[in-house]
């Protein structure tokens, strides 16, 4: 993962790493419950268990550990995605595949997609375009899926890729954004074939519509 500008004083890198996965789960459910520019370091290393000092020894300021909360919920995406492709080689499933991994990683990351819609804004320049960065990288992910099908003559040619790929992304996020509302009808399984459904509604072509039934509902598949 990619530290931007995050100084340690402390040089062994499975300490270092160790250590900000502690203090960085402590700091997103302390800026969840308390908001980010209201939370301390003090409140943080309560969290933890730990004191402000040593805090000090793995991070400069609360601000290095948001970076580092948003850049996990990114590097998850990122690791989990393609981990879901692995041996999927029909395009439809492929979609689907990728689509699941996605709500997965929001499902077990909730504070965090939430903590990076709030409060991305916070962190400086140079750090929010790093962030813009990799959700880029991690909208490629589902946008290469997309452009597959396509390729493939399963969804419409005239599929607008960026606009497709958005909307995707934004149904993975709404599983945590409106979950006062999702989590009391179903589980994230039941939303993930739900929502393909009515995503797939829109861009399937007459193949793509005889491979999905053909296949039993591939492109919802497979549950991992």
């Amino acid at each position: 993962m990619s530290t931007l500008n995050v100084k340690s004083k402390v040089e062994d890198p499975e300490r270092i790493e160790a250590r900000r996965a502690q203090l960085t789960a402590a700091a997103i459910a302390a800026f969840s419950e308390q908001g980010y520019h209201t939370t301390t370091i003090r409140d943080i290393a309560q969290r933890a268990g730990v004191s402000v000092g040593l805090i000090y020894q793995y991070v400069h300021d609360k601000e290095d550990l948001l970076y580092l909360a948003l850049l996990e919920v990114l590097e998850s995406y990122r690791r989990q995605i393609p981990q879901a492709l692995e041996g999927v080689t029909e395009p439809l499933e492929r979609f689907g595949a990728a689509v699941r991994a996605y709500c997965k990683v929001n499902d077990a990351s909730g504070q965090a997609t939430l903590l990076a819609y709030r409060e991305t804004q916070s962190l400086g320049k140079e750090r929010r375009s790093a962030i813009q960065a990799k959700e880029l990288q991690t909208n490629d992910l589902i946008k290469a899926c997309v452009r597959d099908c396509v390729e493939a003559g399963l969804f419409a040619d005239d599929v607008d890729l960026e606009l497709f790929t958005y909307q995707v992304v934004m149904f993975c996020h709404a599983w945590v954004l409106k979950a006062w509302r999702f989590r009391g009808l179903m589980g994230v399984d039941e939303y993930v074939d739900r929502g393909l459904r009515l995503l797939l509604n829109a861009v399937l072509t007459a193949r793509g519509e005889r491979q999905l039934r053909e296949s039993g509902g591939g492109a919802s598949a497979p549950r991992r």
